[in-house]
């Protein structure tokens, strides 16, 4: 028997992200539940991004920070200058730019903190950071105090998407949440009833965000898809699902 053989897992990534996620639960056996909670939208004045991949070769470092930012920023861009170095937070975001013919490096840890332990040099080096509106600022912040000049090509915006699809408690057993953004949307669009649910995330950072949102349940897990199915996994085999419902 395959290791999430019967177990229903909500997966809240955008519909265009959820594949990968979606394939390695049904792998050990489970069974996807498709909820996106954040939808990708285009960044209603675009006149400053413009002007800053107008400029691009000035940078000496871009930053990538989602697959969402590597996406919408590449529609926009024939091709990154040839001296650029190019960085990802995380594999997701790195395997977005090899699929866009871009090579770049990623942190083995895949948050801000590990891309930070590879950028330590970083005096006089222009840096341009591909996000979406209102960021965090701490990697950028970092930067600076390191002697680098940092600028944001926001690229695109997140909001709350329309949701024809009605979901019950009974509809699965555990939750997956891959940002702090995702845990909040999903409470405004389902009810407390959901904080019922153990859910899964891939970083303390959002751990503590879904503490605080009012999740009981907390599991934080190995960085990427496989880490959550992996934390999936031993909370079945231990029997949480059959103690605690």
């Amino acid at each position: 028997m395959l290791p999430l053989s019967g177990v229903s897992v909500l997966v809240t990534r955008p519909v265009h992200q959820a594949a990968q996620l979606v394939g390695a639960i049904e792998k050990a056996g489970g069974r996807a539940v498709c909820f996106p909670v954040i939808g990708i939208g285009e960044v209603e004045d675009d006149s400053k991004l413009k002007s800053l991949l107008s400029r691009l070769s000035g940078f000496d470092i871009a930053i990538f920070v989602s697959a969402n930012a590597v996406q919408k920023a590449m529609e926009r861009i024939a091709s990154l200058p040839d001296a650029m170095r190019v960085f990802a937070v995380g594999r997701s975001t790195l395997s977005a730019l090899q699929a866009c013919g871009v090579k770049g490096i990623a942190p083995e840890k895949q948050d801000s903190e590990g891309l930070l332990e590879l950028l330590v040099d970083v005096s006089g080096s222009r840096i341009v950071i591909f996000r979406g509106e209102g960021g965090r600022e701490k990697l950028a912040e970092e930067l600076q105090s390191r002697g680098a000049a940092v600028e944001y090509a926001e690229c695109y915006r997140r909001v709350i998407p329309e949701q024809t699809q009605k979901i019950a408690p009974q509809d699965f057993a555990a939750v997956t949440a891959t940002s702090g953004e995702s845990v909040k949307n999903l409470l405004e669009m389902t009810g407390k009833w959901i904080l019922e649910k153990p859910i899964f995330v891939p970083h303390e950072r959002i751990g503590e965000m879904a503490r605080k949102t009012g999740f009981e349940r907390v599991f934080v897990t190995r960085a990427g898809d496989e880490g959550l199915v992996e934390g999936l996994i031993g909370w079945y085999q231990i029997g949480e699902m059959h103690g605690n419902g």
